[in-house]
């Protein structure tokens, strides 16, 4: 497998796209505001920044791009689930367990969402608390979080 890597600056912070010539592998949030050597480019990663662009613009409400999906056969069933919540909705830890047919696996849910590969894409900020309370957003925080919301136009 033919891996490219490259690093997108974004509105909220930097993001490290990987990709090999089929399909997006990931796409992670960088904790650092340091600017990273771009790396190299396939069609993927192109298609993915001309994705990410008009979604920062607030032009594109669902992404196309082919990713593949590592996991369990849970976390990949979750992975899918996230993947259908709309633009500008929200559901709970509790609703994708529900979903899944796992209604008391919330909180193994919520392990899953935190190890997702594809930040954006399988969008985990749109998972809230059965409560509505944001909760978590990995280690880039509660402010990227309420960011991309509002961005959606999810209002807190």
């Amino acid at each position: 497998m033919n891996l490219s890597i490259y690093y997108y600056e974004s509105p909220v912070g930097i993001f490290k796209l990987e990709a090999d010539n089929s399909s997006l592998q990931s796409i992670l949030f960088m904790n650092t505001n340091k600017k990273l050597a771009s790396g190299n480019t396939n069609w993927v990663i192109e298609r993915t920044i001309e994705e990410l662009d008009a979604y920062f613009r607030g032009d594109l409400k669902k992404f196309s791009i082919p990713i593949t999906i590592r996991g369990s056969e849970f976390e990949s069933a979750i992975y899918r689930e996230l993947a259908k919540v709309p633009y500008g909705e929200t559901c709970s830890y509790k609703d994708l367990a529900v979903r899944v047919g796992r209604e008391r696996a919330y909180r193994a849910v919520g392990t899953a969402v935190g190890k997702n590969r594809f930040a954006l894409i399988v969008p985990c900020h749109r998972v809230i608390s059965s409560n509505s309370k944001l909760g978590g957003y990995g280690t880039v925080g509660l402010e990227i979080k309420l960011w991309l919301l509002n961005l959606e136009g999810v209002s807190r």
